[in-house]
């Protein structure tokens, strides 16, 4: 009986604050003249704090048209937003800036569920041995984090030297299918001498770029290297679920202008690697049976980082500075 009073007090609170919050914004509309969307996007700078109010809007609205637009195709936007302005009575040429900046808003807002179903399909394609493309691209993987060093047969004990389990990879693929090897190969192919620094400090740990006073201060004679590819695949599960789970939205809506793509994923991959090889050496851990431990704090770490709406976790690719202001 309690619980079924507390599931009835708990309805009756949800609809008196919709109730609540729909009075509030006819009252604003009246005051100020304009609707939700034209106060957020005249009072919020552009980035991840004006396209999350802007979804959130879109998406709570009693209107069809604005739920759906969140969702509409990419070549639609533009008629979306004309049907926008039209339903809530905007004058385009009154209000030229609107229109420019929903529309920022929606290709990064439509991009968004674009991009994760882009990502959940390279996750669900299993590697295939048969597959000429998917050959091509492990073998250069090797040669990205190898070069001075030939794989002498596909099938060798060589590959658990950039951290793989056995004598043939692809069945460490399994878990995140060829997305892992995806990520992998841009690391490896796009930031190759840092790649391949990461590769060696995971190898020998205390051969890094530490001096050796550094690594005595840190205590780091007792550091405990990990398997190279093994965490890459564990990387890319996390910045998988930090996708999906949208805390990525903050740092896409930051640093792509419009839609954010399979190459920001790739990049934002890239980040995670490096710092996560940071945190690892920070940590110290005693033994790798701590790896869930440091992944763990790890993640946490991240997610509170996005929390902050003017989050970019790559400082140094295109930040919300670049986006259309009004």
């Amino acid at each position: 009986m309690k619980h079924f009073l507390r599931m009835l007090l708990q309805i009756c609170l949800y609809f008196y604050c919709k109730f609540l919050w729909r009075c509030l914004k006819f009252v604003m509309r009246k005051l100020t003249g304009r609707c939700e969307l034209q106060r957020i996007c005249y009072n919020t700078k552009p980035g991840a704090s004006r396209t999350m109010k802007i979804e959130t809007s879109l998406r709570d609205s009693k209107s069809k048209l604005l739920q759906t637009s969140v969702s509409v195709h990419p070549d639609a936007i533009e008629k979306t937003i004309e049907d926008i302005m039209e339903l809530k009575k905007i004058n385009p040429d009154v209000n030229p800036q609107l229109g420019i900046s929903l529309q920022a808003c929606l290709l990064q807002i439509v991009g968004y569920r674009n991009l994760i179903a882009d990502v959940e399909k390279l996750r669900r394609e299993p590697y295939d041995s048969d597959n000429p493309q998917h050959e091509e691209m492990l073998l250069k993987l090797w040669k990205f984090l190898k070069p001075n060093t030939p794989l002498e047969s596909r099938i060798s004990k060589q590959w658990c030297e950039i951290g793989f389990q056995g004598d043939d990879p692809k069945t460490d693929f399994r878990g995140m299918g060829l997305l892992g090897l995806y990520n992998l190969q841009y690391f490896a192919e796009r930031d190759a001498t840092a790649a391949q620094q990461v590769l060696s400090d995971s190898l020998h740990p205390k051969y890094s770029k530490f001096s050796k006073a550094e690594w005595e201060k840190k205590r780091m004679d007792k550091a405990i290297g990990y398997s190279f590819a093994i965490v890459g695949t564990n990387i890319t599960d996390l910045a998988y679920n930090l996708l999906v789970s949208g805390a990525l939205k903050t740092h896409f809506y930051n640093i792509a202008p419009e839609a954010p793509t399979l190459s920001h994923f790739q990049q934002t991959f890239c980040y995670l690697m490096h710092e996560f090889h940071k945190f690892w050496i920070d940590e110290d851990p005693m033994d790798i049976m701590e790896f869930n431990r440091v992944r763990e704090k790890f993640r946490k770490r991240i997610i509170k980082q996005l929390q902050n709406p003017d989050m970019a976790l790559c400082p140094h690719f295109a930040a919300s500075e670049g986006l259309i202001n009004m």
